[in-house]
């Protein structure tokens, strides 16, 4: 296996991309970055009714709209010419269809005379050549973060992509501040004799460029399936009883995981049902602090000082108790008053260090057992067999 020409991702040994039409991954000879699956595939649609618009991938992901002004026959997994500013590019074509004209709706582009055209199909002549160009990316990129450690400039090259036909190179940055890099596309341009373009991404989609396994065993979101990168605060994690740990609430781009707003809004409406403790709960028997929520279960857990129990309560005990405590009134306990002449069973999370603390209350080793066997192994001798004085 080796790296795909397009988008990094394991592909036929060849290298080549054959487009696995919806019908597989990389396992099958196609590419599944930023993938759409054609649900609409088996569906046929009269030629007059056909969108005449295509999605077509470039490298990393980079998808944009073309329309098939020549009317050409083209499959998802195609490789077609494209009109780009200044030139012609090649990619990928990797949705068709009504899908597109859904895909151009969520992403707010317009079907008008901006939206450029497809040339043809990409012959053997235009692969080999596009190929040529490709081998220039990586020895480009390692010369340019020379030049750009040179000029000392505070900003990290993450990608370089050339187009087809060889007149232009587009230089992906990342940078905390502004950088002033007129002096750096000087260099560039007189090293390399090209036309250059530098293009600022945020830190989630150098991320989702380069790619990797996030801490759930599975590839990152923003590389396979997320586009739209909102933002994620430190109260998200709070709603969900998260562990305010910065190394596993950051993602590999070192900003919060996006995935952190997944089921932030369940969590929200759960939260509307559970009261605010702001101080404890108090009783005749004394303060009993929150120590645990489960917010779907909507049962809370309240502990006395140097006790190991907690005690579960649901959340309308909880409001019950707080409204005597604002009345000025303590219950006996917090568990509820008698019914039939049985208490409220209290559940107790650290049930295993009870049974620890059971154990070695009394202090000291339990007694060896099968002495006799082990006074053998010393060389010792038994009593077992030792005869009666008569």
């Amino acid at each position: 296996m080796s790296g795909c020409s397009t988008c990094s991702t394991l592909t036929a040994a060849d290298g080549s991309i054959k487009g696995c039409k919806s019908n597989g991954g990389c396992s099958s000879g196609g590419c599944n970055k930023m993938n759409t699956f054609d649900w609409l595939s088996n569906m046929e649609t009269p030629a007059k009714y056909q969108f005449d618009i295509f999605e077509v991938r470039f490298k990393n992901g980079r998808k944009d709209f073309f329309r098939n002004v020549n009317d050409l026959e083209i499959y998802p997994g195609d490789p077609v010419v494209v009109d780009v500013p200044n030139g012609h590019h090649l990619g990928y074509v990797s949705l068709q269809g009504e899908l597109v004209r859904l895909q151009m709706q969520k992403k707010k582009v317009k079907n008008d005379d901006e939206i450029r055209t497809i040339y043809r199909v990409a012959s053997q002549k235009d692969l080999e050549k596009f190929e040529s160009v490709q081998k220039r990316e990586n020895p480009t990129m390692f010369r340019s973060r020379e030049i750009i450690n040179e000029l000392k400039l505070q900003m990290k090259l993450t990608d370089v992509e050339y187009q087809a036909d060889n007149s232009k190179a587009t230089f992906y940055y990342s940078a905390d501040e502004r950088v002033d890099f007129r002096e750096l596309i000087k260099s560039l341009a007189s090293e390399f004799k090209i036309r250059v373009e530098m293009r600022q991404i945020s830190l989630r989609q150098e991320a989702g460029r380069l790619g990797g396994i996030g801490s759930c065993g599975r590839e990152l979101c923003c590389s396979t399936w997320l586009t739209d990168f909102k933002n994620v605060s430190t109260s998200a994690a709070r709603y969900q009883n998260l562990s305010l740990n910065p190394s596993k609430l950051s993602g590999q781009c070192g900003r919060l995981k996006c995935c952190l707003n997944y089921e932030l809004e369940t969590y929200m409406d759960a939260l509307k049902d559970i009261p605010k403790v702001d101080t404890g709960l108090l009783t005749d028997k004394g303060e009993a602090r929150l120590q645990k929520t489960d917010i779907f279960r909507k049962i809370m857990w309240f502990g006395y000082k140097n006790d190991n129990a907690w005690i579960a309560l649901d959340t309308d005990r909880v409001k019950e108790i707080q409204k005597m405590n604002a009345d000025g009134k303590k219950p006996e306990t917090l568990m509820e008053d008698k019914v039939g002449g049985e208490n409220r069973e209290s559940q107790a999370l650290n049930s295993d260090l009870e049974r620890m603390d059971k154990k070695f209350r009394k202090g000291g080793k339990s007694k060896p057992k099968n002495k006799n066997r082990r006074k053998k192994k010393r060389g010792g001798k038994s009593n077992f067999n030792k005869k009666k004085p008569e």
